[in-house]
């Protein structure tokens, strides 16, 4: 296969120029590459197939301890309870590894929002659906059981299978979801900028690197605008796809000033920023890193 010709193409011209400044990024690890539309598409596919199979296996396990439970599959060397929690914790494993990989598939070919809000968030939240799915009917039948399971191992599995849930439930959860309108609008609004940067565990981007939300940061990632195969990819794209949804709320304002339109952009926990105006939390609290 041949390999892919990348050429970096930099703004430099205009009110967008301030999104580079003299002083070089300080990163600790590598610069992030890009996807074309396409090579996002199919990737999103594989890992939204992977995280049904992982599912549908997890689903396996819960299956197999419900089997324990009624007796109906006896596994040598292990009491009734201990392999019921065994199948639990691999339950736990499947659906923490599928929920991860189907958030990552939503960042990089999101869902559509328009007319359909409600399918947007089943969609989108579909790892705490699932989590529901792999645990809540065990511990339904655990619960109910009479005689099938003492009453001390009864307890014991019940609040395994009660954690695995809300842990399950908690890291599935999507909490910075973005739609397929908001991350075209963003790139439609922001695709001049040359580069766009971002920590290693926030979910926001900022368009600027002297912004004070990642001044004293001490891991700064950051994406570059480049060329791949003929398609242009812009850096506020690479900073969706690793994760980061939000624009930061103080790059929003001083965007806004420099008269950028930032109309159909998801900004920030939601909140629209105009003129010298800011969120009070972000005027008050100091910048750390993870923002």
């Amino acid at each position: 296969m041949e390999e892919k010709k990348r050429t970096v193409t930099k703004v430099t011209s205009g009110k967008k120029a301030a999104a580079e400044t003299a002083e070089e990024v300080k990163t600790t690890g590598k610069k992030a590459e890009g996807l074309t539309k396409a090579e996002e598409k199919s990737k999103a596919i594989t890992l939204r197939i992977v995280s049904a199979i992982l599912w549908v296996l997890a689903i396996g396990c819960e299956v197999l301890a419900i089997l324990c439970l009624f007796k109906a599959l006896r596994l040598p060397g292990l009491s009734q309870m201990w392999w019921m929690i065994i199948f639990i914790v691999i339950d736990l494993a499947l659906c923490l590894v599928a929920g991860f990989l189907w958030k990552k598939a939503s960042h990089l070919d999101p869902f559509k929002k328009t007319n359909n809000k409600v399918g947007f968030v089943i969609l989108t939240q579909l790892g705490v659906i699932m989590a529901a799915i792999c645990f809540l009917p065990l511990i339904i039948l655990v619960l109910a059981s009479k005689d099938k399971i003492d009453k001390k191992s009864k307890i014991v599995v019940t609040i395994v299978a009660i954690v695995a849930l809300l842990i399950a439930g908690l890291l599935g959860a999507d909490f910075n979801p973005i739609s397929a309108e908001e991350k075209a609008a963003a790139e439609q609004q922001l695709g001049d900028f040359a580069k766009v940067y971002w920590t290693r565990y926030g979910h926001k981007y900022h368009l600027y690197e002297g912004c004070q939300a990642i001044r004293n940061s001490s891991d700064v990632s950051y994406s570059e605008g480049e060329e791949i195969d003929g398609e242009f990819v812009p850096a506020v794209r690479v900073a969706m796809d690793n994760g980061c949804t939000g624009l930061c709320a103080f790059c929003a304002r001083d965007a806004e000033k420099e008269g950028i339109n930032l109309d159909g952009v998801h900004l920030e926990d939601g909140t629209r920023v105009s003129g010298d105006e800011a969120p009070a939390e972000d005027l008050t609290l100091a910048p750390a890193d993870g923002e």
